[in-house]
This record gives C-alpha cells, structure tokens and sequence, in this order.
C-alpha cells in the first residue's frame, strides 16, 4: 500500500485523468488532505481559501456540521435504493422542496446524478415532446453562442461550437443553430438590436426547433460573461412567439449565487424546462434536477411511449437527496441573500477597479461572482502555483481569472483572494505573452 503524499501524487500523476489535464504532460495537482469552512488543508499543512467553492457547489463551505448529520444519518437506514417502482421520503421531500421554490408552473421532477445529465434529460423531454405530439422534425436546438451547457453528447450539441472544448466532436455532434451571444451588459443601457438575428433564426427555422436553451445572466464556462435580463426575456417571448420549449439551465446559477434565488428571476422569466445542479446539495454529492411543466410531463406521458424514456442507475440517491434538503434548508437559515449581496459589496469594491491595471481588458460582478478577464492568456500552472504560495486557490482558465467563494466565505477571506489576484496581474511569469 502506498503511504506517503510523494508516492501518492506520483501515482495520481501517472495513472488518474484530471479534467481537462494532459496524461503526458499533466498540469501539477495538490494533495488535500482536509477541508473546513471555506479552507483547504494540503499535505505539507499549508491552508488555501477557496475562491471557487469547488466549481460553484460547496456554498456552505466544507464539513458542515449540519450536511455531515444528514448524511450519515440516511447511511443509517439506506445509502442506495432503485427508484424503479420504489420510492423514499428524501425524494419525495427534495422535489417537494423544488417545486415550492421554483416558479408554480414547474410541476414535474425528474432527479439525476450531474448537470450534464439533467441538460441531457431537459433536451430528451424537449424532443419527445413534440414527437408525441406528431411532429418528430422538430428535434433541432437553438442556443446562443458562448455557451456551455456540460460535456456529455447532447450538451455538447449547445456548446459554444467555435470557442467551446467540443470543437473536435463536431464530426458527430447534433447539428444544432446558434445565435450570436448577447451583447449588452448587465449594467449596460439595453439594445434592442441585441436580438435581431436571433430573431431572425426563430423566424426562419422554428418549424424545426423542439427547444432554445440558454444559461440566464451569466455565461459561465464558456466565457464568464454576464448579460442583459431583457435579453433573457425576449428569449422567452421568441419561444412562446414561435411555438418553441423554453429550456433554462441554472446548474451553474441557481440556489444564490447571481443575487436571486434563480437567476432567471432578474427578467421574471419561466421556463417550460429548469435545470438545476452543482450547489444543490451543497457541494457534497453529485445530484441534479430537470423541472418540467405539467404540460411538457402529461404531453410526453400521453404519447407512443407512454412514458419519458430516461432512467439512471443513481436517480434519486438517498444520501444525496438527503444532503440536498439539508443543504436548501441551510440556504434559508443563513439568510443567503444577506451572505450574497455582502460578497458582492466586496467584490464590487476590490475587484472592479483592477479594470485600470494594464494587463486587465474587463472586470465584471454579480452577485457572489467576480471575474477578472486578462488581455493575454494566463499560464495555468504557473498561476496556480503562485496563488498557492499566496495562500488562496484559484482555478483560471484561458484570459479568464473569477472566483465564485462559498457563501460563508469572510470579508477577511474573500480581500485576500482579491490581493492574490491583484499580485498576480504584475507577475510576468503567470501570463502568456
């Protein structure tokens, strides 16, 4: 058995794929040994505040008291059941939990195991949709470009097609529309013309859309812009012009993080399709949900099939249903709106102003999101490091430096992640040039 950090890392070197990691020529890995609050504690002891909450999941920060208690607790009675023909109370609590807080016409729950499959659940719902209605050439998809939606096939389909991470796929990938990204900002005075040629492609091709889908207000992985709620809406208005699903994914989004509960509420839009993920159970098992309408769910079940044709061995897990109702309750206890709008006062203070350092083409902010985009290239491993000696972990990628801290994370916490970005920018070495 190997014991030691060394041995161990070189292990995971050789053998273990990290996501988006060269097996050749990997980008260095840091051995955590523990996590409390909003701290990582690697093998040599050293603590790093986290200024990604795990890829935005772990809101309440890590070992939670009240999230630890909820798991083992369910690992008592039951850590895993079918949820063919059988059901259990976290469940049927959690998707008692969603449908109260999402808007009244999401109705119906579907509960999967990763946000990729919960797009891949709201994209199949949208397809038989309109095949159970007699209209199976409605099965294309409409999307703006810039946007990503998760990394199996059919979310790859409505990824970004020129700036994703899926360009080599493209040989097998649906072929689906892409409307140009939005372009007004959030803070920016809105034009209408940000729309024109999306309307355009739902005037020309809606007779074969079975769904548009969009990340609300903020892009996230594909390029960390936040965008115009009125564009949101005219989404929406489009879709229900034009006869077209209305699919919303707020894995990234939801439960917080952008000011509101969901982050469609900046534009008081409803989706036919929800989907939610990642801080759903605050970080500590991999969970998602697609919430669908009555109408979408009774459509689907009325037609040949009788039934919606999905079903994961992991749907509805126990001890990750029963982490998520622990985890949504905390959001509501903790006053998330307070821990929020306090991030983003210090965000908006600390961290807008790197605008004016020559190295930075635009900062942006919203809600518990800050992001920093460069004018060149950052080089991974070589800021990684450096955040590391600054005590703080950041994860950058492309021009793009954003942190997204748990909700808990303090006033004193979250100025030294700003600090540690704002030595980086004067640091040769962490840039491509």
């Amino acid at each position: 058995m190997i014991k030691s950090y060394t041995e161990l890392l070189e292990f995971d070197k050789n053998h273990i794929w990290h996501p988006y990691t060269s097996m050749t020529n990997p980008l260095p890995s840091y051995f955590v040994k523990s996590a409390e609050g909003c701290e990582l504690m690697l093998a040599d002891d050293t603590k790093l505040i986290d200024g990604m909450s795990s890829w935005w999941a772990v809101i309440h920060g890590y070992n939670h008291p009240t999230l630890n208690s909820a798991l083992i607790d369910q690992s008592t009675k039951m850590s895993h059941v079918m949820f063919g023909g059988i059901t259990h109370q976290s469940a049927i609590e959690l998707s008692q939990r969603l449908v109260a807080l999402t808007p009244p016409s999401l109705e119906k729950v579907f509960i999967s195991d990763s946000g990729s499959v919960s797009v891949e659940v709201a994209i199949k719902m949208a397809i038989q949709y309109w095949h159970s209605l007699g209209k199976p050439s409605k099965s294309k998809l409409l999307t703006v470009k810039n946007g990503y939606h998760g990394d199996t096939f059919a979310a790859m389909g409505v990824c970004d097609p020129v700036n994703g991470m899926h360009t080599m796929f493209e040989s097998v990938l649906a072929k689906n529309i892409f409307a140009p990204a939005p372009q007004t900002r959030f803070d920016e005075q809105w034009q209408a013309n940000d729309i024109d040629e999306l309307s355009e492609l739902f005037a020309t091709h809606h007779h074969n859309l079975a769904a548009f889908i969009i990340e609300p207000i903020v892009q996230g992985a594909g390029g960390m812009k936040i965008y115009h709620p009125e564009f949101l809406k005219a989404c929406e208005q489009l879709c229900q012009r034009y006869n077209v699903l209305f699919i919303v994914d707020e894995i990234a989004t939801g439960f917080g993080r952008t000011g509101k509960l969901f982050a469609c509420e900046w534009a008081n839009v409803v989706p036919d399709i929800l989907c939610l993920g990642k801080a759903i159970t605050g970080g500590y098992m991999s969970l998602a949900a697609t919430l669908s309408t009555k109408k979408v769910a009774e459509t689907i079940s009325q037609g040949d099939a009788g039934c919606f044709m999905h079903g994961p061995t992991f749907m509805a897990n126990p001890l990750a249903c029963a982490v998520a109702n622990a985890s949504l309750s905390l959001l509501m206890e903790n006053n998330w709106q307070h821990q929020v709008s306090k991030i983003e006062a210090t965000l908006t203070s600390q961290l807008l102003p790197l605008k004016a350092h020559p190295r930075v083409l635009d900062t942006r902010v919203l809600g518990a999101i800050g992001v920093v985009e460069a004018k060149t290239p950052v080089n991974v491993a070589n800021i990684q490091k450096r955040f590391v000696e600054l005590g703080v972990w950041i994860r950058p990628f492309g021009k793009l430096i954003y942190i997204m801290p748990p909700f808990v994370i303090s006033t004193e916490q979250l100025e030294k992640l700003i600090r540690a970005i704002t030595i980086v920018l004067d640091e040769e070495g962490c840039f491509v040039n």
